[in-house]
């Protein structure tokens, strides 16, 4: 049977919560490829991988690697995909079963009609069990519903909003045909998956589905404010690579639409930048030393960006305060947005 989709799943130290991942996602049946990467835990993770491979051997395959990170997790399931779209779900997170069917219908039926589009789209969830919060992500406002479309119906998307991994379900060859590859050793990759393949991507089909649950709470996980203000380098690196996969220039030369988007994405990525750079109490000295190497390496690689990013985005006004201005009003959006999620 010709699958449809592979799930790349990255594991490391999963053990305790990834069953509920990869029962989520075998509610796809035969239609599905489950890639389950054990990324050098050392933990139970890579015996119920195989665990999983042994019961369900034409579905799961049990990938065994060293530790390289999460985006060398996902690099593992991209190699092996054999499914015509490919989404990345994290062990820690979970698909919701009736908007997967619902997924698996269309692309069905888009398969026998010979109208595959590049991307579809879904919404996600976040999920805090902990204080019993639910904050749904969804793209109603950005797209047309019911059609396939391309970047010139895309409305403008704002503030904090952009497209992330989880909201994503792309095709296999796309990404291949983009050369996306993700950096291992670093946290924060998801946001190059989610920026590279876009310019590659010139159909899309959006679902109102709330597919994806997003599980937030856990001391450990890279989202949380402890960890973002300490992982502040990968960040910036993160950005870094992003802002190097297309120049300015290249920018300027896309569809009006599709360059919106881009440069959009890029803002909220700086934003997040200072954010994490600005937010830590400790390494002062070294913080402010790496937002200056930060905006150095952007004027030299790519002067018009630069003066894109520091006259005319989002951050223009912030970017030119002093360091201590900057902290304070990066950590007002971030506790704003904390509470939003968490009485939403």
């Amino acid at each position: 049977m010709e699958k449809l989709i592979t799930f790349a799943v990255p594991c490391y130290n999963s053990a305790a919560y990834m069953r509920n991942c990869i029962d989520s996602l075998l509610t796809a049946g035969e239609e599905a490829q489950i890639v389950v990467v054990n990324d050098g835990s050392s933990d139970e993770t890579g015996a119920i991988a195989d665990e999983y491979a042994a019961k369900y051997p034409t579905i799961v395959e049990a990938v065994q690697k060293e530790n390289g990170g999460h985006g060398s997790g996902v690099n593992a399931g991209l190699d092996r995909a054999q499914g015509l779209y490919f989404k990345v779900v994290d062990s820690d997170d979970r698909l919701d079963p009736e908007s997967l069917a619902k997924l698996l219908e269309k692309i069905r039926a888009d398969v026998a009609a010979e109208q595959l589009p590049d991307m579809y789209v879904t919404n996600f969830v976040y999920e805090k069990p902990s204080v019993g919060s639910r904050f749904p992500r969804r793209y109603t406002k950005n797209f047309p519903l019911g059609r396939v479309f391309g970047w010139e119906s895309v409305k403008p998307f704002r503030f904090s909003n952009v497209l992330l991994m989880h909201s994503m379900v792309v095709r296999t060859q796309v990404l291949r045909d983009c050369g996306l590859r993700l950096p291992e050793h670093s946290y924060y990759v998801d946001n190059i998956f989610a920026y590279q393949p876009m310019p590659h991507i010139r159909t899309m089909y959006y679902m109102d589905l709330d597919l994806y649950r997003y599980y937030i709470g856990r001391e450990d996980q890279s989202v949380s404010r402890k960890n973002i203000v300490r992982r502040y380098k990968q960040q910036v690196g993160i950005t870094d690579i992003m802002i190097r996969c297309y120049r300015y220039a290249e920018l300027k030369a896309m569809q009006p639409r599709l360059r919106k988007y881009m440069k959009h994405d890029v803002n909220v990525l700086m934003c997040l930048s200072l954010m994490f750079t600005t937010g830590g109490k400790d390494d002062l000295k070294e913080r402010k030393a790496t937002l200056k190497r930060m905006w150095s390496s952007i004027r030299e690689e790519d002067p018009e960006m630069y003066r894109f990013l520091r006259h005319r985005s989002y951050i223009a006004l912030i970017c030119w305060m002093p360091f201590s201005w900057q902290r304070f009003f990066t950590t007002v959006g971030y506790c704003y947005f904390s509470k939003k999620l968490k009485c939403s």
